[in-house]
């Protein structure tokens, strides 16, 4: 992932300084039972939703067990991976040291980042291609005032990419936020919506000055790709 400079972020602005950094990814475990797959837009929700969770969490700050690997992460070039698990491999999944969320029937478990190289083995086995879900129906507009993660909507994605990408757009509205913004967004559970902008209004999003994720080639798209844009209501003031 790149983006605009965020105001507050500790992602470092130079390109050659984030690839010399030692690279980490930050892993995602979406629950897939073969009876009852969440829907597309629970998932992106709520993998979204989890992405701020962990960033959030006292172990992710300042001395907390988690804050090393967060912020040698963010030095770097933002990774994640959305891996799938059902039955046994979701317990044993959940068993690690992580945080699940849960939310609209998707659930969702999110690790402290690790070398690119030293997944834990019952991650690394886990499926990480090929994760496809819908949604029933069509998603209903956005409540007024609710944060929303809008998607490109040239650009195909699979469901744990587009995940991936909604905890991207997420990341980056939380580090363009002052310290009582993110208290209030955390305090209401962080509310949001993930929804596909029509052409027109996607031209608009991007052109606003509002968070914009480009993602970095590493699957499935286009180096520098915009996929997604963050609107959050405090950041249009």
């Amino acid at each position: 992932m790149t983006s605009e400079p965020p105001f507050d972020s500790p992602f470092r602005d130079e390109p050659a300084a984030r690839d010399e950094a030692p690279q980490s990814v930050l892993p995602l475990v979406v629950r897939l039972e073969r009876a009852e797959p969440p829907a597309l837009t629970d998932a992106l929700e709520t993998a979204a939703r989890a992405v701020l969770t962990l960033l959030s969490d006292p172990r992710s700050e300042g001395e907390g067990e988690w804050a090393r690997a967060v912020r040698d992460w963010q030095d770097a070039r933002i990774r994640k991976v959305v891996r799938r698990a059902r039955g046994a491999e979701w317990r044993k999944a959940a068993a690690l040291p992580g945080i699940t969320v849960g939310d609209g029937g998707a659930e969702v478990r999110v690790y402290p980042p690790v070398p690119l190289d030293g997944w834990p083995k019952e991650l690394a086995k886990l499926q990480v291609s090929g994760t496809e879900l819908a949604d029933p129906e069509e998603p209903a507009e956005p409540a007024p005032g609710v944060p929303v993660l809008w998607l490109n909507p040239d650009v195909r994605m699979s469901a744990g990419k587009a995940m991936a990408q909604a905890g991207h757009g997420a990341q980056l509205a939380w580090w363009r936020l002052s310290g009582a913004e993110r208290d209030a967004w955390r305090g209401r559970g962080f509310p949001l919506a993930v929804r596909t902008a029509a052409v027109g209004r996607w031209k608009e999003l991007a052109a606003s000055g509002l968070p914009v994720v480009r993602d970095a080639g590493f699957t499935e798209i286009a180096p520098g790709s915009c996929t997604v844009v963050a609107e959050h209501p405090a950041l249009l003031r």
